[in-house]
């Protein structure tokens, strides 16, 4: 055992030492072949936006320019002060782009006042109406006028935040703008990262908040220290030692957070949210469009598929692809995307997006390159069968509506539930014994959990377990999956948390029994009918609740099962929900959090089930 250990430290030793020289080697490589300038660009209204720019130092030919635009700061700050990547990857570089980055007005070196998600102006009456388009459309212009050796083209990319302005930059764009890539872009800020169905992402947005955006004092180069220092690595003790969220301002945050303000405010999908959704303005884009996004993305999986769809709809003329993969918020370009937690996706799946995708489209539409473009409407990973499908549409037009229904014994089928109307499972929901959302509570946000073996969750009496009988053949799931409960609670509130999990075979070497979490959503009951007017459950009162979980393309092996979870707290991802009707859980006091028995039916009269598209295989 002993040696063992020593061994696996030696081989981390060795692939940590190795990352570490090929680091050194791009840094060495754009400090020898870029330029670095620093310049302050105006915008229409007289705001100065901090820009830094890389030019190639061989200006024997032109360049098209990709831009970057970022609330996180360009750093490090200073001419001769290099970052030690400049664009998506290093092929990139070794191609030849002139690469800018930019702090957004009012972030970090930029002039102005930073608002979050900044709303769209669509009728612009003057120079004084400003948004991000506006700001890209200048900030293109004044790039074009004085940076050298370009050719005319302009791309665009971002991830998260940064892919909420590609996105915002391609409406009503500079006519230099040819291509942009929108990557687990920000869309609805209440849909993507604040919330999920109403319910608050609380050990996510605690952490951003307390460690990236707090307000500043002038102009600054630095990222501010965190408001609140955590010393404990055990997430889920620390969270419930916070106790109701109306503590957060007096014990933690001290109200330093301007947007923990604005968000514990504005419980519901309010017009201060309804500003702040880019969605139904991402109109007259004339760039070609490439979204990209995780399946395993615990922040922005809504805001990939949803961009999509959008300029799918509002821009039927717009080249506009979809790539999603089995990655984590980034993780197309911050790992190799061979695995994830208790998930082997069989080969390096972000290389082949690096190597044969993202370079390959920028250079198509910035540098004309020969022959024709070799991606489909929608490259999709086919998790379960670790492939890349290509599809001409998504989702897929040849897939067939099926439902899973809910059972007695915890049976999970195609057939209609045929007991009375009071058949149902049940369960003490405790927001004081919450359901941890993962095995590992010693990570302060884990982005491994989307994929995790679900067994610690299953031997819960507070969790539903549904599943198949084992699978004579494979089944490949394919788009959007749709969660419809009838239920009833004895309170007057919960949450309705939905698992699609994969069960591997008992006999299995590796992984016997394994559990995968393939997808999983949350929602808030009060807003069954309206995610503007909450209303309380009238207790014992079935009633129904519908939700997505969002898309999915999955193939379950022969031999597999599919397993459906069904509970009430997901924590600490998801904030507590006191089961008790308040109209602000933010302001819930202690003792308003209660015990309840919730139901979940499943009668011919209440048939729970999910619904989801059936791919029929190849042959």
């Amino acid at each position: 055992m002993k040696a063992r250990a020593a061994l696996f430290f030696l081989y981390l030793f060795f692939v940590l030492q190795v990352g570490l020289i090929q680091a050194n080697e791009r840094a060495d490589y754009i400090r020898e072949n870029y330029t670095k300038y620093e310049k302050r660009i105006p915008a229409r209204d007289g705001v100065k936006l901090f820009t830094a720019i890389y030019t190639p130092n061989d200006t024997s030919k032109e360049y098209p320019i990709l831009l970057l635009r970022t609330p996180y700061g360009i750093s490090p700050y200073g001419p001769d002060q290099y970052r030690d990547r400049i664009s998506p990857h290093e092929e990139f570089e070794k191609e030849g782009f002139i690469f800018v980055y930019q702090d957004v007005r009012g972030r970090f070196m930029s002039e102005g006042e930073f608002v979050h998600m900044t709303p769209h102006v669509a009728n612009k009456k003057s120079n004084s109406d400003t948004d991000e388009s506006t700001d890209t459309y200048d900030t293109i212009e004044w790039l074009l006028e004085h940076v050298p050796n370009h050719n005319g083209k302009v791309g665009q990319w971002g991830i998260s935040y940064p892919g909420f302005y590609t996105s915002a930059g391609s409406i009503d764009s500079h006519p230099a703008l040819k291509a942009v890539s929108p990557q687990a872009p920000v869309s609805d800020f209440y849909w993507d990262d604040v919330y999920h169905h109403g319910a608050f992402l609380l050990n996510h947005w605690f952490g951003f908040l307390n460690n990236v955006q707090q307000t500043r004092d002038g102009l600054i180069d630095e990222r501010p220290d965190p408001i609140y220092e955590i010393e404990t690595t055990d997430a889920y003790k620390f969270f419930m030692d916070v106790g109701p969220l109306k503590n957060v301002n007096e014990s933690y945050f001290k109200k330093k957070s301007k947007f923990w303000n604005y968000v514990t405010r504005h419980p519901n999908y309010d017009k201060f949210w309804q500003e702040r959704n880019i969605l139904p303005h991402l109109k007259n884009i004339k760039a070609a469009v490439m979204v990209v996004g995780g399946w395993y993305d615990r922040e922005d999986l809504f805001g990939p598929l949803n961009t999509y769809r959008m300029i799918e709809k509002q821009n039927p003329d717009t080249f506009n692809i979809l790539v999603m993969g089995p990655w984590y918020h980034g993780g197309w370009l911050r790992s190799k995307g061979n695995e994830l937690g208790d998930t082997d996706f069989g080969f390096p799946t972000a290389e082949h997006y690096q190597k044969n995708v993202d370079l390959h489209f920028f250079k198509h539409f910035l540098k004309d390159e020969e022959g024709e473009l070799s991606l489909p409407e929608a490259l999709i990973f086919e998790t379960g069968a670790n492939r890349w499908r290509r599809f001409d549409q998504w989702p897929p037009a040849s897939s067939e509506k099926t439902r899973f229904y809910f059972h007695k014994g915890g049976k999970l089928s195609s057939k209609r539930p045929n007991e009375d109307s009071d058949a149902h499972d049940s369960y003490i929901s405790d927001p004081n014994k919450p359901v941890p959302h993962t095995k590992d509570n010693s990570r302060w946000i884990n982005n491994t959990f989307y994929s995790e073996d679900q067994r610690f969750a299953s031997r819960r009496p507070d969790v539903l377990v549904y599943q198949t009988d084992i699978l004579e053949e494979d089944i490949t799931l394919a788009g959007t999956i749709q969660a419809n409960l009838f239920v009833s609670t004895t309170g007057t509130d919960s949450d309705w948390v939905v698992k699609l999990i994969d069960v591997y075979p008992d006999d299995l070497e590796e992984k016997a029994a394994q559990q995968t979490l393939i997808r999983a959503e949350v929602f808030r009951g009060r807003f069954r009918e309206s995610y503007k007017k909450p209303k309380p459950f009238k207790p014992n009162e079935v009633t129904k609740i519908s939700f997505e979980l969002w898309d999915v393309l999955q193939t379950f092996k022969r031999g597999h099962r599919i397993m459906i979870h069904v509970q009430s707290t997901w924590f600490p991802f998801i904030d507590r929900n006191p089961q008790k009707y308040v109209p602000n859980i933010f302001e819930a006091a202690e003792d308003d959090f209660i015990k309840v028995i919730n139901c979940v039916y499943r009668s011919k009269e209440y048939p729970s089930h999910i619904q989801v598209g059936l791919l029929q295989q190849m042959f």
